[in-house]
């Protein structure tokens, strides 16, 4: 076999490389556990980081093997029928882009018309698919990870499962799914912001969370003053020392015990505005109340009691 063939044989990523640049062979290796890509010759590392173009899931024997393998995306839990499904395009032309005669046209049509109407077959994929659009709305609003929209999804899909929607609000449940996979994913949003997001009250929103932290028995973790610091100045565009300055406020206060029972909001708004004052980057109580959802009158209270208890300088 010649030097072209061999390379014409090459996966697209290693055609790009073509040869090792240090011994100029092109006996190239894809090594899939470091993500690296050598030279089988010498063992000079072309490339690094390479991305991972197998399936995203495991097998370790041929029954498993055989009963997972296709084709198309990985698997997602944020689609109704997890990605799996596929859809007929609008252009009207075949495989080598030649269109469609008139006849051929409203057959496609009618395929379209059916493919559509199967992949939402019964009333629990319609109530997914509509649940799944409503938690990408909330998600896209917010700007949030695709950590936090897997996690809501996969919550949503429990409930269904356990038939705890019938008879409530799918986008109460959706809004505390979505609040529910921010708590357990350590993102810092308060209810109001994702009832706004949803377009629904604060009060259907509570009331769906806590019916299903109830019912499914979800384990979720206790919010922390220190999770809204870095929100906080990123929103009043602060420097990262005011933010560093903040985060050692809020440490010494929980020591003291001046955190218990008190708002993580609150707090975090009173060691920001706390910092900001003694770094000299100076924003009012009420730039940081309309930021942190909270009022003026809150963030004084805290911020008397860390001054009185660490014992701070500052010059207003």
């Amino acid at each position: 076999m010649s030097e072209e063939d061999e390379s014409s044989s090459l996966p697209p990523i290693l055609r790009d490389i073509q040869r090792c640049p240090e011994c100029g062979s092109i006996k190239l290796m894809r090594d899939y556990e470091s993500a690296e890509v050598v030279c089988m010759e010498c063992g000079y590392v072309v490339d690094m980081k390479i991305a991972d173009q197998g399936p995203e899931w495991r097998a370790f024997d041929n029954e498993q093997r055989d009963k997972r393998a296709r084709v198309g995306a990985p698997v997602t839990f944020t689609i109704h029928d997890k990605g799996l499904s596929t859809v007929i395009d609008w252009h009207d032309r075949d495989a080598l882009g030649k269109r469609f005669d008139a006849g051929q046209r409203a057959q496609m049509y009618r395929l379209r018309k059916w493919q559509r109407r199967i992949r939402v077959s019964d009333a629990i994929e319609r109530n997914l698919a509509f649940a799944l659009s409503e938690i990408t709305k909330i998600v896209n609003n917010l700007s949030l990870p695709k950590s936090v929209f897997e996690t809501s999804s996969v919550i949503y899909r429990k409930a269904v499962k356990e038939h705890l929607i019938r008879g409530r609000s799918i986008q109460g449940i959706s809004a505390a799914a979505v609040y529910i996979a921010c708590r357990q994913c350590g993102l810092p949003r308060t209810i109001d912001e994702i009832a706004d997001a949803a377009n629904i009250s604060k009060r259907e929103v509570g009331r769906s969370y806590r019916f299903l932290v109830k019912e499914l028995d979800i384990s979720v973790p206790p919010l922390k003053a220190s999770h809204y610091i870095s929100k906080f100045s990123n929103q009043l565009t602060m420097q990262g020392r005011v933010e560093e300055i903040a985060n050692k406020i809020l440490s010494v206060a929980s020591e003291l015990k001046l955190t218990s029972g008190r708002g993580p909001t609150g707090i975090a708004a009173a060691a920001s505005y706390v910092a900001s004052v003694l770094i000299g980057e100076k924003r009012t109580q009420r730039e940081i109340a309309e930021i942190a959802k909270v009022t003026e009158v809150t963030i004084r209270n805290r911020y008397k009691e860390l001054i009185e208890r660490l014992m701070f300088i500052v010059t207003l």
